[in-house]
């Protein structure tokens, strides 16, 4: 399989380019410490919240080609008029489950002698997360008590029922009850963890969990 990147779904090898390098770092976490005078640790903020949020995402690809200079600047002018500067999907061929999101900013350059042209699609302001390219959608007909699964980033999903519905789930130490009527619903405190999240539903109708998941 030829190493490829898509672009909104669009290959770039399909545009003639042919994948040399991809850099995908690790978001960095958002750190924030106080060195107090006279204390031998610092205060750390890092979870403040709860829990760790992390710095935007960075990543680089890089791209060549082998033509003359006036394809070259066909295929830049296709690249650029399309996805300089906006907000873009960017998944790989390795993981196509999976996109990251970002603007891109676009550099390029041609050597005449070799013939060689290059192309780098960098991004510096792209989500933390990579999101799942399909959304998760787990329902449950009637009363029980279901299982979600979530992958690492923590989600509130979009809750839909067709009937009077009680559900009760615990996060932690803590325990919540909510009554909703027929409807969709989305409810802040119904946070879902990495992992598994048990929630019991009771109900004559039909209750719909739809989130998108994610992972660094």
């Amino acid at each position: 399989m030829t190493p490829d990147i898509r672009l909104n779904g669009a290959s770039v090898a399909g545009m003639g380019w042919l994948r040399e390098t991809i850099s995908f770092p690790v978001p960095q976490s958002q750190t924030n410490t106080i060195v107090v005078p006279g204390r031998n640790s610092p205060i750390r903020y890092t979870e403040a919240l709860g829990r760790v949020s992390y710095q935007p995402r960075s990543f680089s690809l890089t791209f060549s080609m082998l033509g003359t200079r006036t394809k070259y600047d066909q295929m830049i002018a296709e690249i650029a008029n399309r996805y300089a500067g906006q907000l873009v999907k960017v998944s790989t061929s390795e993981e196509p489950e999976l996109y990251a999101i970002g603007t891109l900013e676009i550099t390029s350059e041609y050597d005449p002698i070799s013939g060689k042209g290059q192309l780098v699609i960098a991004s510096e302001d792209a989500d933390s997360y990579r999101y799942h390219i399909d959304e998760t959608v787990v329902n449950l007909t009637g009363s029980g008590t279901l299982i979600i699964e979530n992958d690492f980033m923590p989600v509130v999903p979009v809750i839909t029922t067709t009937a009077e519905t009680a559900l009760s789930w615990s996060i932690g130490s803590d325990t919540f009850r909510k009554s909703l009527s027929a409807g969709t619903w989305t409810l802040p405190e119904f946070e879902l963890q990495a992992g598994r999240n048990t929630v019991t539903i009771k109900g004559t109708g039909t209750t719909t969990f739809r989130f998108r998941e994610g992972r660094l």
